[in-house]
């Protein structure tokens, strides 16, 4: 499935969502888990498959954005053309855990990025690029300090709200949940695309 992929606009101001979910990643680690020397190569290496993406930072024309779509999977790489290096990238993935039709309109994202690049919502940018494309997002079962974070902000922009996820099924949890049920390892968060309504989301990905 390809996407819809228009420049980014803000999103509209929503209410905001209290909860949090949980953090199970050590908040020490402050590099990325993976170099990103070798992602730099790889994606040099694909230049004619990488797509232009003018959207992220108008005030440093040393950065330049570049996504590629790949068996309905979404790549965003950012990159250092002064100094000739990889920034950061996200990766919109597939769920294996969902079910078909909710594949078609929800993805789980996940970001590298340089430590030296970090809060200059690089990667905010991103999620609300593919926020603004009508794409769903839905969390990991763990998530960085910083990731947590970053889906708090989002969910002020954005409806937002809470699911179970088993046996490929998602039901419904609400806006707001309780400690107990936040720590359950089948709790997910959900950010909603432009264009959708919880309403929309419940019949599209069969949430119960």
């Amino acid at each position: 499935m390809a996407f819809a992929l228009p420049v980014f606009a803000s999103l509209p101001l929503r209410t905001p969502r209290p909860a949090e979910l949980r953090i199970d990643v050590d908040p020490k680690k402050g590099r990325p888990s993976e170099p990103l020397t070798p992602v730099y190569e790889r994606m040099r290496a694909m230049a004619d498959r990488l797509h232009d993406l003018p959207l992220l930072t108008p005030n440093d024309a040393d950065l330049r954005v570049r996504f590629r779509q790949a068996d309905g999977e979404i790549y965003v790489y950012i990159e250092d053309l002064r100094r000739e290096r990889l920034v950061g990238y996200t990766v919109f993935n597939r769920l294996i855990e969902l079910g078909r039709r909710a594949d078609r309109h929800i993805r789980a994202p996940h970001s590298q990025y340089d430590p030296a690049y970090q809060r200059r919502g690089l990667a905010t940018a991103v999620y609300r690029w593919a926020l603004a494309s009508g794409i769903c997002l839905m969390s990991g079962a763990r998530q960085s300090p910083g990731a947590n974070a970053l889906w708090q902000s989002l969910a002020r922009h954005c409806e937002a709200g809470f699911v179970d996820l088993r046996d490929k099924r998602l039901s419904y949890l609400g806006p707001e949940i309780d400690d107990v049920t936040l720590a359950g390892l089948h709790t997910r968060m959900f950010l909603l695309g432009n264009g959708w309504t919880l309403a929309r989301f419940r019949q599209e990905a069969q949430m119960t």
